[in-house]
């Protein structure tokens, strides 16, 4: 009866710490490992809130290290954060024509922030459906390209798992990337993520369009679905934005990193394109691929990276960060100002002032947790020489932990217990919204209606 009792925000923490700790839990076991000796409690930690919350940090190189059964809970828990708490269960209940309840229907609306126009139900039953059939698809495409590529053979020698063989084991890496990619998790059977198909066009593009159709979300797919399907005659506002902002964002991070970095420049034309694109679709939309190492990065891309995963994606998707709708109601909000406007106006509509709110809130949040996390994480990591781990490092590293990206520039297998522990905290609140855990963790019972006016005197901002 208690747990009826609870706001969305919290069921919705909850819930995912639950996911988190069964999945701690299982990889915690000696029979998830290739090894004889399990992962250490930790490191089972880590791997699991990476997998919830769809961000594809390890101190473990996935492919090697766990047998199948560990690869298949790793992509169930990548599953289950990418669908989002609740959604899954709420669509066995709608197939079995039972009625979701209020508390169900107030954990959706929380975790997708929902426009009033979007029922639950109908949009629960979308996003299952949807997922299912475009990871379908993903696979499907991956597959030949694998086959074609020579994956099986090289399983035994560079060690990428054994735990199938031949045709099998190619279908088993094609349907495990198509599903971390959509989800936006990143996470790769491959040690070195994807470099090895820097210049494959058909890897690289399907993987592509799965993670943009994933940090699009499931509001803009409901959306256009039915707005080919004639069921409304335009999309909504959030999906306008949503699919301008990460477009732009991913084609001016791509040109800038194509004209401006110094190591990638010296990579042929054809393929520096390719590069460029793709770690600036990987940092837009979240999902934490990489095809270049992102180590040799120079420092002009590393901050423009360090933006486009802090901007993030789209609400109500699978990938990270502060949202592409809330980043631009913080500047529609900045121009409207600069113009002298008191309407905050965006594609000429009206931005409601409780959205512009909760935009400033996230931005807020965010940034709290992310100073609080990357001054933490200067104070306990030291090199073996008992040097500081460099600045950038320590920042690039807090920040694709809580825009739930998953990049590194190497230093994940190398953190201290409780830097590990600090990472796990920013993954997770990653994923729940640094807003919504806030709220969760901070908020208070309403006040009677009439009982907060306050007497009003300017302020010098």
């Amino acid at each position: 009866m208690r747990l009826r009792r609870l706001t969305p925000r919290r069921l919705l923490v909850l819930g995912y710490l639950g996911y988190a700790l069964v999945g701690w839990f299982l990889l915690s076991q000696s029979w998830t490992r290739e090894a004889a000796d399990p992962a250490s409690s930790l490191d089972a930690l880590f791997v699991t809130a990476s997998a919830v919350s769809t961000t594809g940090l390890s101190p473990l190189a996935v492919g090697n290290e766990f047998s199948f059964v560990g690869e298949l809970i790793i992509l169930a828990l990548i599953q289950a954060g990418g669908l989002g708490y609740m959604t899954l269960g709420s669509f066995i209940l709608i197939a079995g024509m039972h009625e979701i309840s209020r508390a169900r229907e107030g954990v959706i609306r929380t975790e997708f922030n929902l426009p009033e126009s979007f029922k639950p139900k109908r949009f629960v039953r979308n996003v299952v459906l949807f997922t299912f059939a475009i990871e379908a698809i993903g696979a499907a495409a991956l597959f030949p390209a694998f086959l074609s590529a020579d994956v099986a053979s090289r399983a035994a020698t560079e060690a990428i798992g054994d735990s199938f063989s031949g045709t099998i084991h190619v279908a088993w890496q094609a349907i495990f990337h198509s599903v971390s990619a959509f989800c936006t998790a990143g996470f790769s059977l491959f040690p070195d993520s994807l470099e090895q198909y820097q210049g494959d066009v058909w890897v690289l593009g399907t993987i592509a369009c799965l993670s943009m159709l994933g940090a699009f979300g499931f509001i803009v797919m409901t959306d256009v679905f039915r707005s080919l399907t004639h069921a409304v005659y335009r999309i909504t506002l959030t999906s306008k934005i949503s699919l301008t902002v990460l477009t732009a964002s991913i084609l001016g991070g791509a040109a800038l990193i194509f004209l401006g970095d110094p190591g990638i420049q010296q990579v042929e034309a054809e393929r520096r394109l390719l590069i460029a694109l793709f770690q600036s679709m990987t940092a837009s939309t979240t999902v934490g691929f990489n095809t270049y190492h992102i180590g040799e990065l120079g420092m002009a891309s590393l901050f423009l990276m360090l933006l486009l995963m802090s901007a993030g994606a789209s609400p109500a998707g699978t990938g990270g960060g502060l949202k592409a709708t809330t980043v631009s109601a913080l500047f529609a909000t900045a121009w409207s100002v600069v113009r002298g406007r008191n309407e905050i106006t965006f594609f000429g509509k009206c931005i409601p002032a409780i959205r512009l709110h909760a935009a400033v809130a996230s931005l807020t949040f965010y940034l709290v947790l992310l100073g609080v996390g990357t001054y933490l994480l200067l104070l306990t990591e030291r090199r073996q020489d008992n040097g500081d781990v460099p600045f950038r490092d320590i920042v690039f590293e807090a920040t694709s932990a809580i825009g739930t990206v998953g990049l590194s520039r190497g230093i994940t297998g190398d953190l201290t217990d409780l830097g590990k522990l600090i990472i796990v905290v920013l993954m997770l609140a990653g994923r729940i919204g640094p807003m919504t855990l806030g709220l969760a963790l901070l908020s208070f019972a309403p006040r009677p209606t009439g009982s907060d006016h306050h007497a009003e005197e300017d302020v010098a901002v």
